[in-house]
């Protein structure tokens, strides 16, 4: 199977570093906004100001993916509870016991970043810190996973080990190549799907990121076009870095 990857060269590299490093100052700021009474297009304000004042673009407002009916109207995605990704911030007020995804990327001399992360919204249960730890450290697995010279299955399969077999791994939604474009090829699936895929090599960036649900893996999309959407409408956690394919082991891009 042939597939179209444009690897990035050193100059790209060094502004997707900075753009990186911007985008993950901004979640760790926004991260401290949530709490409880806090509306989630409060929080996606507040992203809009930070970004724009170091004088970059939120990669996500105005972005129309394939499929889409029209383009993605926030600064950062805010997926609240059974919210899996791609929610869109407006007067939902949070609530003790929440847990909230915050995704968001940021175009900084015309390269993207991506990353999210899930936070609570004051005191969460046992279940939801656990469902949040499992999600972050099957990020992680995907990451040690991605190392010069394997296959994007390699990634896939160390995600897929690393979550126990009682919390759902979406599926249908896979992790892709980013920097030049929000979206760009290989897509990495968060699960073995059997198909060895592209070679891991030198320039490759990917935005790696693991959706897990409490109960199963199955999701619906919502009225507004963008939010996904347990079936069973059940917890869910994301979490995720733009990592640099390296020789060696990757480079995360998107950490302070």
């Amino acid at each position: 199977m042939k597939y179209d990857i444009k690897l990035k060269n050193d100059a790209d590299i060094k502004i997707l570093r900075e753009s990186g490093k911007r985008l993950a100052k901004v979640l760790q700021a926004v991260a401290k906004e949530v709490k409880p009474g806090v509306t989630t297009g409060y929080l996606n304000d507040f992203v809009y100001k930070m970004i724009t004042d170091m004088g970059d673009k939120p990669a996500f407002l105005n972005y129309q993916p394939f499929g889409a009916d029209y383009p993605y109207p926030g600064s950062i995605c805010i997926s609240v509870n059974d919210e899996v990704v791609h929610g869109i911030g407006g007067d939902r007020v949070l609530k003790e016991g929440d847990i909230v995804g915050l995704d968001g990327g940021v175009t900084h001399k015309g390269m993207i970043s991506d990353s999210a992360i899930t936070v609570p919204v004051g005191n969460i249960s046992k279940e939801d810190e656990e469902l949040m730890r499992v999600t972050k450290e099957a990020l992680m697995a995907g990451i040690h996973a991605a190392v010069g010279g394997k296959y994007v299955n390699d990634i896939s399969k160390a995600i897929e080990k690393a979550i126990p077999k009682k919390y759902g791994v979406v599926k249908i939604l896979s992790r892709h190549g980013v920097g030049y474009k929000v979206h760009e090829e290989p897509y990495v699936p968060n699960f073995d799907d059997g198909v060895k895929g592209p070679k891991l090599v030198p320039g490759l960036v990917l935005a790696i990121e693991p959706m897990v649900n409490h109960g199963t893996d199955e999701v619906y999309l919502a009225d507004d076009g963008y939010t996904f959407i347990t079936k069973d409408h059940k917890k869910s956690a994301h979490f995720e870095h733009t990592i640099l394919i390296t020789e060696g082991k990757a480079e995360i891009l998107t950490s302070l």
